[in-house]
């Protein structure tokens, strides 16, 4: 799992690495997203922004991928909304 933090300057650079990153999971306020997947995935997402996205970057932007393992995973404390984000529903 990754938590992908942003605070980018550029309108149209914020929006298109926005764009990129809802592909791959779910947004967890407007500049804070969180990527779970396969650990070969991940290494591809992140090779995609160090390819892709980061000479688009300027030196006033901010960006933060914290990798978090599986053990740490199971630590992480959710409430309000994000506590439903985990439950798995079965609609029948």
């Amino acid at each position: 799992m990754l938590i992908v933090s942003y605070d980018i300057a550029n309108d149209k650079v914020r929006n298109k690495f926005s764009k990129f990153l809802r592909k791959f999971w779910r947004r967890l306020q407007y500049s804070v997203y969180e990527i779970k997947n396969s650990d070969r995935h991940i290494a591809n997402i992140q090779t995609e922004i160090e390819g892709k996205f980061a000479k688009m970057f300027s030196k006033s932007d901010s960006i933060l991928i914290v990798p978090i393992s599986k053990a740490s995973e199971s630590s992480i404390v959710r409430y309000g909304y994000a506590v439903n984000e985990e439950l798995e529903f079965i609609f029948v």
